[in-house]
């Protein structure tokens, strides 16, 4: 069993959301969703991106640091989109981490920290015509973490054909369920691996 701290995208902690977070859980793993944006949520990825501006990205990223306060260092740290954020940092600056998922974002590697974490694993997912994900840099920067992570640990870049934003997100309409279907069984791979590596 894994334990895991799941950021929110930036429309909130949606059904979807939830129902991922859900599916883990069904599969073993204890899984946290802390809620960054004190219960909303938004129709749009714009509105939603408006809010985080008006609260303060750092902020939000501040909000998502907190909440693995008390929780046990081995975790791993995922999120969606605008919640890599906070997970991507709690993976390299706070010790013990057993591991991140990164899902249609990723931040350059010197973000955070000088380096990634050694012996941390990684896996990143996002969409190879994502105008996010594949157009404003952040394919690139999971290329690098990979190639960094890669020296002492798993790490893995997969990336799916298709242009949509939040496409692991069932309640929304960028849905893809084939895609979505391909990520949660590479997730739970990832997990299974972690575990056996654990108890060795």
């Amino acid at each position: 069993m894994a334990q895991l701290l799941l950021f929110h995208h930036a429309q909130g902690l949606t059904p979807g959301v939830q129902a991922f977070a859900d599916e883990l859980r069904a599969a073993g793993h204890l899984v946290h969703t802390p809620d960054l944006f004190d219960g909303r949520t938004f129709a749009t990825l714009q509105q939603g991106v408006d809010y985080a501006g008006e609260v303060g990205f750092d902020a939000v990223l501040d909000r998502g640091v907190r909440a693995a306060e008390g929780l046990a260092a081995s975790v791993v740290y995922a999120g969606f989109s605008l919640g890599v954020m906070p997970a991507q940092k709690l993976a390299q600056t706070r010790p013990g981490a057993a591991g991140a998922l990164l899902f249609e974002s990723c931040v350059p590697v010197t973000e955070f920290a000088p380096g990634w974490p050694a012996g941390v694993p990684v896996q990143i997912h996002g969409m190879d015509a994502d105008p996010y994900f594949a157009g404003e840099g952040d394919l690139e920067a999971a290329r690098a973490l990979v190639e960094v992570a890669a020296v002492s640990a798993r790490a893995e870049l997969f990336v799916y054909p298709g242009g949509r934003h939040l496409f692991a997100d069932s309640s929304l309409a960028s849905y893809d369920a084939e895609a979505a279907a391909l990520l949660t069984r590479r997730v739970l791979d990832f997990l299974d691996e972690l575990g056996a590596a654990r108890s060795t």
